[in-house]
Formats: structure tokens, sequence, C-alpha cells
């Protein structure tokens, strides 16, 4: 995957984000050609690749259908695709230290594929000071996708009840905001729905309070 076309303008646009709101929608962050090489790469995996994704971390990790059932799988940089994006990645996560001085030290994702019906209920990805999540990123990678195919993802304020954004799953589109401020669930959808979802990272607070 090239990663040449973007525009380091976009870099710009979500170091302000950030910096600002904390959350910001990205249309067009990988054009049309970008996009399809990751979602042919995506379709490439056998199902038995594919793990229904679980909730809570390391030993608290476990599944629960009435809270989350798409299925995910980690990118490793095996493929083309895969390493092309995950340079992308390590390209913004060097404008986050240098701009915004976040210490970020690494950044893990995986593919994500909702099923029709699938969903993920109301959620943090990091509570403050319990976690080495500081960055959430989305990318969506679906083809022409429509409002009646469901999927949004709604992003609320951090005691709101009502969603600050709503987000189409369409193709290309990158969503970024702090983990610890934004609770966010996807509606049901009503067609696969394919995404990449991913982590800027921190040394892990708990440890580095054990080596002290």
């Amino acid at each position: 995957m090239n990663t040449a076309p973007l525009a380091t303008c976009v870099f710009d646009d979500i170091i302000t984000a950030i910096a600002g709101p904390g959350v910001g929608i990205f249309p067009g962050f990988l054009d049309a050609a970008q996009t399809a090489a990751l979602r042919r790469d995506f379709a490439s995996l056998p199902d038995w690749q594919l793990t229904p994704a679980g909730i809570g971390r390391e030993h608290s990790h476990h599944n629960n259908e009435r809270i989350r059932t798409d299925k995910t799988r980690w990118l490793d940089g095996a493929t083309a695709p895969q390493q092309g994006f995950m340079t992308l990645m390590a390209e913004l996560q060097q404008q986050f230290n240098r701009h915004l001085f976040m210490g970020l030290k690494d950044y893990e994702c995986h593919y994500a594929r909702y099923d029709q019906g699938d969903f993920y209920k109301k959620h943090l990805d990091a509570f403050r000071g319990r976690s080495n999540r500081r960055l959430t990123t989305v990318l969506y990678l679906n083809e022409s996708w429509q409002p009646d195919h469901g999927g949004e993802l709604l992003i609320y304020a951090e005691k709101g009840r009502q969603p600050l954004y709503r987000v189409q799953p369409e193709g290309g589109t990158l969503v970024c905001f702090l983990s610890e401020r934004f609770p966010h669930e996807v509606l049901p959808a009503h067609r696969p729905r394919l995404s990449i979802a991913g982590w800027f990272r921190v040394d892990d607070p708990v440890a580095a309070a054990l080596r002290l």
C-alpha cells in the first residue's frame, strides 16, 4: 500500500483535533485504492483466523456477547497493505509526540468484522490511570456504505447520554479520539462492516509503578 498520496495537512488536522476537542473525523484519510488494498487483505483471511472479540485485558479478558459480537484479527505486518498502514500510523505517532509531547511508545491494531446484527455496546477503551492506551483510531474499509446499512459509531461526552458524533463507517474515513475521555458504541450492522481498530500506547502505568 503506497502511503504517499496522504497530504501532510491531514496530519496537521488530526493534531489540531486531538489538541482541541480531543476527537476528530477525517473522511478520505486513505484514498479508494489504499482502502481497497486493505479490504482485500482482510477478505483474504479465512474465517478460522478471526476470533470472537473479548472485553478486558490480560487475566480479566473474556468474551461477553451481551457487550460485543464482532470478530477480530490482530495485524502483524505480514502483508504489504498491513505494512503500509502500520508505517502510516508510525508517522502519525511521531507527529503526536513532536507536537503534543504525548510520549507514545507503540501502536497496536486489529481488523474487526461486524456481521449482520453484530454490535458493540457503549464502553471506554481506557480508564484514567489504569491503562496504557492513550489514543483510539478507527479506519473504515467498507465499500459503498449507505445509511440504512446501520453500523454507525456513536461517540459520547464523558458524562453525556446523547451522542456528540454519529459516524457512518464509510471506506477511507479515519476516526481518532482520546481513549480515556470518550465512551462510544457501534450500532448493529445490517451488512458486513469492516474496519481497523487501533490504539497508540504509552508505557504500562501499573508496570511502571511496580518497578519503583
